[in-house]
């Protein structure tokens, strides 16, 4: 509902440009655990979802493989980072070690009722160096786990690009912030395209790309630590009031290039999908002023038109281009084409809602980063991290989400599947292995690693497993949780 709610206010906004069809375009939620409260159906079964809709859940190669210097795999952005330090001493070395237990972490999804499990590819364990020879036992290790899940009846969801490339284009030329990156990633996404897609039917090119260039290019506090005084901490290079905006540029010209080659080349013989993922927090006006609404419409073209606006129209948003000037880079015709329609679904990532204050004073600093240029105040925010067996919280979260889903489904929402993240407790990309929002609590001073499953876990399960029978919230399923634990995880 709320990708084509927003894509079709768009549209009726803009009748200057051409209108384009959006009866193709289908959404995907991966939904992170977070407090928030949801209102929708309160009695459900998976049976009232559409036979097609799919519900998976969802981690990425560097926060849950481990295996990081095994089998010719060479450093990514996230690999020198995380030894860097700046990660509480953590690092994804062996994380959940998902490079030798897939074929048990798979018998476990399986074990739980998923019906599609999303994963992204190491561009780092497949082509080492960026550029150049394909490693032959990154190669068999990504055949492997996508036999593993195809033979098992769990559609594998395949992303290219979550958060992290290979250290030596970032050595080389800058990484995103270099055209060359055009390039390489698409031969990069060739190999994947070329060698997975016969098995593979739905790629993203990038994860949360939004949040990516934030973190990596104007506060830097995530790799690969680009920003510059005042707006970053400890900055020794880069440009926050810039780079940003370039690396974007770059990214979408790289997810064009590669969703042209799929189409051209791939789509015909594979029959998949190609699309892209942003973050898009929910955004409202902290007060009714006129100033509150226009702010938020405002950051709300800053969070997702920044992305959505190219990929649907082949342009920024007209407010993003007012407000930023020349530090907003151009597309030419070609380039605009290129990125325009360049997808068959668009994914969303939500964590929870906020509430906007307009502080348009911002723009009056005579050097902006991307927070002044929204020239807003954020308030609202709440993470759950929680380690406990029994996370009632987040089995009342996701219960009134996947109900207000299907809500939205019967109002008319085009949206396609439903991923958690996250299957394990793995090392976030925002606090290592002090964060918690895996289906499955991981000790991991464990030295088997062993996954034990939450309450959330067995709720899932029950929700998918369990058909024609109508799901309640945390009270209600609660006395049915025990029976069903032993039945179906006794293994």
């Amino acid at each position: 509902m709320l990708s084509k709610h927003c894509f079709e206010k768009k549209i009726k906004k803009r009748k200057e440009k051409k209108m384009l069809s959006l009866s193709h375009i289908f959404l995907f939620l991966l939904v992170n655990i977070s407090v928030v409260e949801v209102l929708g159906v309160d009695k459900f079964s998976r049976d009232d979802f559409p036979p097609d809709f799919v519900f998976g859940s969802g981690t990425s190669a560097y926060q849950v493989e481990g295996a990081a210097n095994e089998d010719g795999r060479e450093p990514s952005i996230w690999d020198s980072f995380s030894h860097s330090g700046k990660m509480h001493g953590d690092n994804g070395d062996i994380a959940c070690d998902q490079y030798h237990k897939y074929k048990d972490d798979v018998q476990l999804m399986v074990d739980t009722g998923l019906e599609a499990y999303r994963f992204s590819i190491s561009w780092s364990r497949l082509i080492p160096n960026g550029r150049g020879p394909v490693n032959p036992k990154g190669l068999q290790y990504y055949n492997n786990l996508i036999n593993e899940l195809s033979s098992n009846g769990i559609q594998p969801h395949v992303t290219l690009h979550h958060s992290d490339f290979p250290q030596a284009l970032e050595d080389k030329y800058g990484g995103w912030l270099s055209r060359e990156m055009v390039k390489d990633f698409t031969a990069y996404a060739d190999v994947c395209f070329r060698n997975f897609g016969d098995r593979v039917l739905h790629w993203s090119t990038m994860n949360e790309a939004n949040v990516f260039v934030m973190a990596g290019y104007e506060s830097g506090f995530l790799p690969p630590e680009h920003c510059s005084p005042p707006f970053g901490i400890n900055c020794t290079r880069g440009n926050s009031s810039t780079e940003p905006y370039l690396a974007t540029h770059h990214i979408l010209l790289a997810h064009a290039s590669a969703a042209r080659l799929y189409k051209e080349k791939y789509q015909d013989q594979q029959h998949g999908f190609i699309g892209i993922n942003l973050l898009a927090f929910w955004l409202l006006p902290l007060t009714n002023k006129t100033e509150d609404v226009i702010a938020t419409r405002r950051a709300m073209d800053f969070q997702i038109g920044w992305y959505a606006d190219p990929l649907v129209y082949g342009d920024y948003p007209d407010v993003m281009k007012k407000y930023l000037g020349s530090r907003l880079p151009a597309f030419t015709n070609f380039e605009s084409n290129l990125v325009k329609g360049s997808f068959d679904f668009l994914g969303l990532n939500y964590y929870n809602m906020l509430y906007i204050k307009d502080d348009s004073s911002k723009l009056n600093m005579e050097v902006r980063d991307f927070d002044a240029d929204m020239a807003i105040e954020l308030t609202g925010y709440r993470a759950l991290h929680n380690s406990s067996l029994e996370d009632e919280p987040r089995v009342n979260y996701l219960h009134g989400h996947i109900g207000a889903l299907l809500d939205a489904l019967r109002n008319g929402s085009n949206t396609r599947g439903y991923f958690q993240w996250s299957f394990l407790d793995l090392f976030e990309l925002l606090g290592g292995f002090k964060s918690s929002y895996g289906l499955y609590y991981i000790d991991m001073d464990d030295p088997d690693l062993k996954r034990q499953p939450k309450l959330s876990a067995h709720w899932y399960s029950h929700f998918l497993k369990t058909k024609g029978v109508s799901t309640d919230g945390f009270i209600k399923l609660e006395k049915n949780l025990t029976a069903f634990s032993h039945a179906h995880f006794s293994r």
